[in-house]
């Protein structure tokens, strides 16, 4: 009998493997030994993709089935991914208790309120690298919310994948910007979810930071002007 968290785990990793392939990446959800480079040869990817010259590899596990061992496990394979060139690990978790917290919110973060966090944010990319992707995702989500209300687009779902794939089909977001985005918020659920990563640099969170900038600046002047 599937359980629910096995169930919740394909639909994620079905999700995902039409996300890549709109990106134009030939997906693998079921690798073969034989098909697996020498340093995957001890691991079980749940899923790889492939473009060019870059591959992604990765792992999807539920909150509830993360215990010591896969931790472990899913440190080690994203250690093995980061020392080869052209590779990069993205770990996603599914949980379906994540849209409870939605609930216990006063109320969501404003332009004015995010504007005055954002000077913040860049002064953490320079003091605490990790610290400083999570707030800098926070103040993006945030943002991401108050632009696709401005656009009269409808808010089904709050995750900031949604929101992103709205703006993108608006054109509010760019595809090169769309990239930018899903490596950054893979890099963000690494360290989210307590794993370390090399990938991560002052350059990616400062990138973030910006276009999140962007984003306010321009919600901004489009309210201004209305």
């Amino acid at each position: 009998m599937v359980t629910s968290t096995e169930t919740l785990k394909r639909e994620q990793l079905l999700k995902l493997a039409e996300e890549y392939r709109n990106q134009g990446y030939e997906v693998s959800l079921h690798q073969n030994l034989e098909d697996l480079p020498d340093f995957l040869q001890n691991y079980r990817p749940d899923m790889i993709a492939r473009r060019g010259d870059e591959s992604v590899v990765i792992a999807v596990q539920s909150r509830r089935s993360l215990g010591f061992a896969s931790r472990q496990y899913l440190q080690n394979l994203a250690q093995s991914v980061e020392q080869h060139s052209g590779w990069r690990f993205e770990f996603v978790m599914t949980n379906p208790e994540d849209d409870v917290y939605i609930s216990n919110v006063e109320h969501p973060l404003q332009q004015d309120e995010i504007a005055t966090k954002l000077p913040i944010t860049r002064q953490l990319v320079t003091q605490h690298l990790e610290s400083a992707i999570l707030y800098a995702w926070s103040l993006f989500e945030a943002t991401l919310r108050l632009v696709t209300e401005h656009e009269g687009l409808s808010l089904q779902r709050l995750d900031s994948l949604y929101l992103v794939k709205q703006l993108v089909t608006e054109g509010v977001i760019s595809r090169s910007e769309y990239q930018l985005l899903m490596n950054t918020r893979s890099l963000r659920n690494v360290v989210a979810h307590g794993f370390k990563t090399t990938q991560l640099t002052q350059e990616s969170v400062s990138e973030l930071i910006d276009l999140t900038e962007q984003l306010l600046n321009a919600l901004h002047s489009s309210t201004a002007a209305d």
